[in-house]
């Protein structure tokens, strides 16, 4: 493994698609800090290595297929997407809702604070340049946290309608996010 030690994040991509021993220099540099990333948000050590263990599950069964200019920023994204899904999916447990009110975050995370402020932003004029109607089914998904059927209703439109909006509207996100993402890596 001392060979992969030497290695760019582009040789490290490129040896994973046929040695394992990659992905273990792989974890080696970078579990710590998707582990600090995910503990921030969680403050769960087991949840926080559950959100590692599978990320790094999923980087390994598409290892074959990853088009990553950076590995670290990559498994940063995927980390963020798993804590969100974690607890979307109500596996959190009651104890970080109720801490939420008295964290500081200002204080405690003034670099994932600026973050989130500027990711917000970048978010809120991409839906500023969406038509309309794709707007306001957004709008009514995202941030109002209404479910299709209710957006549907609300609007007079199917929810299948509904349904193609938002998703048009996150295609569209994705693919605006990815060109930042590539920007920021040339930087």
């Amino acid at each position: 493994m001392a060979v992969y030690t030497k290695l760019t994040d582009m040789e490290l991509i490129a040896a994973l698609k046929h040695d394992d021993a990659a992905l273990e220099e792989i974890y080696e540099r970078y579990w710590s800090v998707l582990y600090r990333s995910a503990f921030n948000v969680l403050r769960d050590e087991a949840a926080a290595l559950d959100v590692i263990q599978e990320v790094f599950i999923w980087f390994w069964e598409h290892r074959t297929t990853l088009e990553v200019n950076s590995i670290k920023a990559y498994l940063l994204i995927a980390v963020k997407y798993k804590v969100a899904n974690y607890i979307r999916n109500g596996k959190v447990r009651e104890s970080f809702y109720e801490r939420i009110p008295r964290i500081e975050l200002d204080s405690e995370f003034p670099d994932e604070v600026l973050q989130v402020k500027e990711l917000k932003e970048m978010i809120d004029r991409f839906v500023n340049e969406l038509p309309d109607r794709c707007q306001e089914v957004f709008h009514l998904s995202r941030n109002e946290h209404l479910t299709n059927r209710e957006i549907a209703q609300r609007l007079g439109i199917s929810e299948k309608t509904v349904e193609n909006q938002i998703n048009k509207a996150l295609k569209r996100l994705k693919l605006n996010l990815g060109k930042f993402s590539a920007l920021l890596s040339l930087l």
